[in-house]
């Protein structure tokens, strides 16, 4: 593997390797105000919730690389204390891409990239009438990383109210993913959107002990056909399953064709495979098993 240091290469290198392996980041649309009035907006995906209780966000707000400068978000940040962080969806990203570029200060990127400003009800700073979600926040602490090009500062903020747009919500209103299409930074141009094929669902309960990869059977662990994902499912299990069951497999037609085919093991384990694939993790699992019958 490529080893990398940082202080080895320039930073804007190294800051194109960390954004392309952490990935995909969530994008804080950040709305501020200057302390006499003039509005901003800026997307940051050095973002994320950290706290629920209290409700805490928290993005950073980096020194430029090149001339070490710092960007209007944070003097305003700084001199108000206040920010209303609004989501990124599909519909709008493009949009949202305008408002990175360095207009002057006096600018209002709202109507350069042509969003419509709304009232907050706990802050000054707008909120982006075009973002299902809009969410009012105080910020509690600024902490700089560091001095130079490339600097963070962490923007620690308090949630204070979220608005949410219902045409987002499900039938148990939560928020559906497709419903609300988010858009993820990653590195250099590349941008992810979060719906669609692109959303899996992994329930893994965190409080009911799983079997774990030590417990899976040799030849299951070393197949030539079941990835890592597919094992995982299987080390999820609470227990192996019962000899018996295992066994009466036997009696199914199609896996004695399988039984009878030139490579049998290889040939359950796709079938343990396809079953996965459709989340009958159970039977996959009396399949795989019986592989080691042979």
């Amino acid at each position: 593997m490529r080893k990398i240091v940082p202080g080895t290469i320039p930073t804007a290198d190294f800051h194109q390797y960390l954004l392309g392996a952490v990935s995909p980041r969530p994008i804080a649309f950040a709305s501020t105000l200057d302390k006499n009035g003039v509005p901003n907006l800026a997307p940051y995906s050095f973002f994320n919730c950290f706290s629920s209780n209290p409700p805490i966000l928290v993005f950073s707000s980096n020194r430029k690389v090149g001339n070490n400068t710092t960007k209007d978000t944070l003097h305003n940040v700084m001199e108000t204390g206040e920010v209303v962080i609004n989501v990124v969806t599909y519909n709008i990203v493009r949009q949202a891409a305008i408002t990175s570029i360095e207009y002057p200060p006096e600018v209002s990127e709202f109507e350069k990239a042509g969003f419509t400003p709304i009232a907050s009800e706990l802050v000054k700073p707008f909120r982006v009438k075009e973002s299902p979600i809009h969410i009012e926040c105080k910020v509690n602490q600024i902490i700089p990383l560091g001095e130079q090009g490339g600097a963070g500062h962490l923007i620690i903020c308090e949630v204070l109210q979220m608005h949410i747009d219902e045409a987002v919500l499900d039938e148990k209103e939560r928020i559906d993913p497709h419903k609300i299409d988010l858009m993820g930074r990653m590195g250099r141009a590349f941008y992810v959107r979060a719906s669609g094929e692109a959303v899996h669902t992994i329930f893994q309960p965190y409080n009911i002990l799983g079997i774990g990869f030590d417990q899976l059977p040799k030849g299951i662990r070393h197949s030539k056909i079941l990835t890592g994902n597919d094992l995982g499912q299987l080390a999820a299990l609470t227990e192996a399953p019962a000899r018996s069951s295992v066994l009466e497999l036997k009696n199914d037609p199609y896996i004695q064709q399988l039984l009878q085919s030139e490579n049998p093991l290889e040939e359950l384990h796709r079938y343990a495979q396809k079953e996965l694939a459709k989340e009958n993790v159970a039977l996959a699992a009396r399949i795989a098993w019986l592989g080691e019958q042979l």
